[in-house]
C-alpha cells in the first residue's frame, strides 16, 4: 500500500472520524450548519446539558470543524466548513439504501409468514 494513502488515512481518521464518533457532536454539526449559535443557546437546541455542549464542542474546535468566536461575554460557534454536512449527508443517504436494501430482503420473508 503507497505510504502516502496510509498517512491521509491514518490522518482522516485522527482529526475526522474520531470527530465524528459521538452522535451528539453530529447533531452539533448539522445545528450549527446554518446558523451561528453561543453554547447555552446551543445546548438549548440539541436539548444537552451546556457542560456537556461545551465538551463537544472544544473536541469539534480541536478538529477544525468548528469556528469560534468572541464577542464580549459569549463565545459564538460556527460550522468551520460546508463540506462536513455534505460528507455527513453522503453517509446518511449510504446508510438510508442499506436499511431499505435489507427491509426489502426480510419483506419477503414476512409475506410467506402471513395465513
Amino acid at each position: 500500500m503507497d505510504n502516502t494513502l496510509r498517512e491521509e488515512i491514518n490522518q482522516l481518521h485522527a482529526q475526522v472520524c474520531s470527530g465524528l464518533a459521538d452522535s451528539n457532536r453530529i447533531l452539533i454539526l448539522y445545528t450549527l450548519d446554518n446558523k451561528t449559535y453561543n453554547v447555552n443557546d446551543l445546548a438549548d437546541a440539541i436539548g444537552l446539558p451546556q457542560p456537556s455542549t461545551s465538551r463537544h464542542l472544544k473536541i469539534l474546535r480541536d478538529r477544525g470543524m468548528v469556528y469560534a468566536q468572541r464577542d464580549g461575554q459569549s463565545v459564538y460557534y460556527t460550522l468551520a466548513d460546508a463540506r462536513i454536512t455534505q460528507a455527513l449527508d453522503l453517509l446518511r443517504s449510504f446508510l438510508g439504501e442499506k436499511l431499505r436494501t435489507q427491509a426489502d430482503l426480510v419483506n419477503p420473508v414476512d409475506e410467506r409468514l402471513k395465513p
